[in-house]
């Protein structure tokens, strides 16, 4: 066959996660409820560190992005998914099918290497504190976000661009409440081997090479953690890092279960709930997960609050 996207459907089902109208309605109202978190949550975060001059640090810049592409990546996915646990049909067009593929993967791939460069930031404070002002300067961090955006950008051009090379000419029901590649995969009608070596290996090389950088990272960390003389000093310094490495593992972890596997061992049920994890509740748990443990973010939302209150006094 020719390598134009000659495809013999205009749109695709989404299957959802169940068929019982009871079990629906419930999740409709859960994610809703995980959403509204979700948004609440990060937004604020980017708005707390925003109106904050003591939070204008690397590793709050770094913060305000991790909210922000959780905020995007969420709404990537969440809305349509509300939508179609309540709507009698669940199409979604094959043009919008692969724009929330395409910004899906963009997202997570950016994300990847943002942690990565949480990492690597909190390798320079623990391990370099001296010369962390000038290690992490402003256009270095902005440096490193350019970065993770454009590996991002680029890992999800070359994925949708070999899924765009593929037929679609037979059933066109998604197993899935999204459009990701693996149930995407299983619907064309033409040998999709080389398209799921070449996104194995984008999506391989995303993982192994932010997984690299925080593992180094954090390896050099534990080895100067150890050798601090104090408990106190050994403990302030594990805390400084502590909510990073719970985010990293809760997403590497369900990102590695999902994606680092061959698509004929993809499992409808299980998958779907890692699925549900990554794309619905991370993005509400890490914004609680940077806040709750973090005692400069508590602190930097009284001061907002009074400053707020303070001027509406002098109004």
């Amino acid at each position: 066959m020719g390598r134009r996207n000659n495809t013999m459907v205009s749109d695709f089902i989404l299957e959802g996660l169940t068929d019982s109208e009871e079990v629906r309605l419930v999740l409709f109202h859960l994610f809703l409820l995980i959403y509204l978190v979700t948004v609440l949550g990060n937004a604020g975060m980017i708005l707390i560190i925003r109106l904050d001059l003591q939070l204008h640090t690397p590793m709050y810049f770094f913060l305000s992005h991790l909210s922000f592409l959780d905020l995007s990546y969420s709404s990537v996915i969440t809305p349509k998914t509300l939508e179609n646990l309540i709507a009698s049909t669940k199409h979604i067009s094959f043009g919008g099918c692969f724009t929330q593929m395409y910004f899906f993967i963009f997202l997570g791939a950016t994300e990847c290497f943002l942690l990565a460069s949480m990492a690597y930031d909190r390798y320079v404070a623990i391990c370099k504190p001296l010369q962390y002002p000038v290690i992490m300067s402003p256009s270095i961090c902005r440096f490193l976000i350019t970065i993770s955006y454009m590996i991002g950008f680029s890992d999800s051009f070359v994925n949708v661009l070999c899924m765009n090379t593929l037929h679609f000419c037979d059933s066109n029901v998604v197993h899935h409440f999204f459009c990701d590649t693996s149930p995407i995969l299983a619907l064309s009608c033409t040998d999709t081997r080389d398209v799921e070596t070449m996104i194995f290996i984008v999506a391989g090389s995303t993982l192994v090479a932010s997984l690299i950088t925080i593992s180094a990272s954090y390896a050099s960390i534990l080895s100067t953690i150890l050798k601090i003389n104090s408990t106190s000093g050994k403990q302030k310094a594990f805390s400084t890092c502590a909510s990073h490495l719970l985010g990293v593992t809760i997403f590497y972890g369900t990102m590695i279960f999902t994606y680092l596997k061959p698509s004929k061992s993809y499992s409808l049920g299980k998958d779907q709930v890692a699925s549900v994890f990554y794309t619905i509740v991370i993005p509400m748990l890490n914004p609680l997960i940077y806040s709750l443990r973090n005692k400069e973010v508590k602190k930097a939302v009284l001061r907002v609050l009074q400053k707020t209150g303070s001027t509406r006094q002098l109004t």
